[in-house]
């Protein structure tokens, strides 16, 4: 049996995710908003052998002033899917990963766009879904405010069964396109979904045919109870922000059983925590990368960050004080949990918080020499903490050669990553099975599916 090798995504925000890091000389400008800088760095992974590319989105601004806002980079971006279509055609074989919400779109949307993509880059997409975690989302789309949690993820799980059943549509040889007949498709080969649920009223069938993965790849982040479940149930990769590897292994173990109460075979679920890593050759010349950008924070982009993620206004707060206690509210996500629980358990005052969070928003960081960062990652890898890694760059291109230059011949050095991609197509290189086509079977639960379907009676 081939040795077990980790899966490692590469997280893109431009020029990197450090809060700071456009502000370094070396870093190009409208880094955001540039197709050939987006495709450098796209084009580097691939080099690196990494199984995809991840691109994060929201639909809207942060909250806070025009004053506070011109101090911040990320306001203005390419939008990701548009982006990921273009990567499609300059690269051959790196997955291409996004997140649209199910809160603000439409199954039909979603289902045809990412189905889209996986076809015409040979079954290389993943859809990462989200609820929405800004409330300043819901101004952008005719709301008063954002829906509570718990309706938002009632809708979500609908969504995604809408979803999956709409790529299946078609079954893998519905196209026999026989000239002498004049017989295009197979009539039996094509199903309607006919779903009639809480939020979703959907006939189908999906205008686009099968991509040879099957369909994209679910992608997850959820950490609370209620996104654990619908990534146990639902996604094929979950993204996780566990800073600590005693929290990795907790989270690790609770989705791997959650996956085998929804009658899904835990390997086919695969989890990577977000990593931020600082490389050098030293540790000393990695501590140097880190010190240099955390001296061109601005405080008032620190606290603003903070107070985004947490959704509290902490500007009134003395920086240097306490974290002040957080009041939960009906759109808090796990991320506040992470960031409260993380300033409580080091004692952390509101300026070292957001320090610790510039770049990894709760995500562990690593700054190290090449062997120190894989000896991390392997003790992560081999005790049942992660399947792989969701890596953040500090700095990009920048902190992304580095890691492919110094850590990934470490990894390969140890048999612990690739030396060459398995497949042309995601699954292949994730090691995921092709999800079957079309067929009437029921799930674990007992709910029907038909059309391929969820059905929500």
């Amino acid at each position: 049996m081939a040795k077990r090798q980790m899966k490692l995504g590469m997280f893109m925000r431009a020029p990197g995710h450090h809060i700071a890091a456009w502000r370094l000389p070396e870093a190009p400008r409208a880094a955001g908003s540039s197709l050939a800088h987006n495709v450098e760095v796209a084009q580097l992974a691939e080099r690196g052998l990494f199984d995809m590319v991840f691109w994060a989105d929201t639909a809207g601004v942060w909250a806070g002033d025009k004053d506070e806002l011109s101090r911040l980079c990320r306001v203005a971006w390419i939008e990701p899917f548009t982006l990921l279509a273009a990567f499609a055609a300059v690269t051959k074989h790196i997955g291409l990963v996004c997140t649209q919400s199910t809160t603000y779109d439409e199954p039909f949307h979603i289902a045809r766009r990412f189905a889209s993509l996986d076809a015409m880059s040979g079954g290389r997409a993943g859809w990462n879904l989200v609820t929405s975690a800004q409330a300043a989302e819901a101004l952008n789309f005719s709301r008063e405010a954002h829906m509570d949690k718990s309706d938002r993820y009632r809708r979500a799980r609908e969504f995604a069964h809408v979803v999956l059943g709409l790529w299946r549509s078609w079954d893998d040889d519905a196209f026999v396109e026989d000239k002498a007949e004049g017989l295009f498709f197979e009539p039996s080969k094509l199903h309607e979904l006919n779903h009639v649920g809480e939020f979703f009223k959907v006939r189908g069938p999906l205008n686009v045919p099968r991509s040879p993965q099957g369909h994209p790849v679910m992608v997850q982040a959820g950490a609370s109870d209620d996104g654990r479940n619908l990534a146990a149930e639902t996604a094929e990769v979950i993204f996780a922000a566990t800073p600590t590897i005693e929290l990795g292994r907790a989270f690790y173990k609770d989705v791997k059983s959650r996956v085998a109460q929804f009658g899904r075979h835990p390997d086919h679920v695969k989890i990577m925590p977000g990593v931020l890593a600082f490389v050098g050759r030293t540790d000393a010349e990695a501590r140097a990368k880190h010190d240099r950008l955390q001296s061109l924070i601005h405080p008032q982009v620190g606290v603003r960050q903070l107070s985004n993620y947490i959704a509290y206004d902490l500007s009134k707060f003395p920086v240097d004080g306490p974290l002040p206690p957080i009041p939960k509210t009906a759109v808090s996500n796990s991320r506040v949990d992470l960031l409260v629980e993380m300033a409580r358990r080091d004692n952390l005052t509101i300026r070292q918080l957001y320090e610790k969070i510039a770049g990894g928003r709760g995500h562990f960081t690593l700054i190290g020499s090449p062997q120190s960062v894989a000896d991390t990652l392997q003790e992560w890898f081999e005790t049942g903490a992660a399947d792989g890694f969701n890596y953040l760059p500090p700095t990009a291109p920048g902190s992304l050669q580095d890691f492919i230059d110094l850590v990934i011949p470490e990894l390969q050095k140890r048999g612990l990553f690739r030396t060459a991609y398995e497949g042309t197509t995601l699954r292949e290189n994730l090691g995921l099975p092709i999800p079957p086509d079309n067929s009437s079977r029921t799930t674990s639960s007992g709910t029907e599916v038909r059309a391929a379907g969820f059905t929500s009676t």
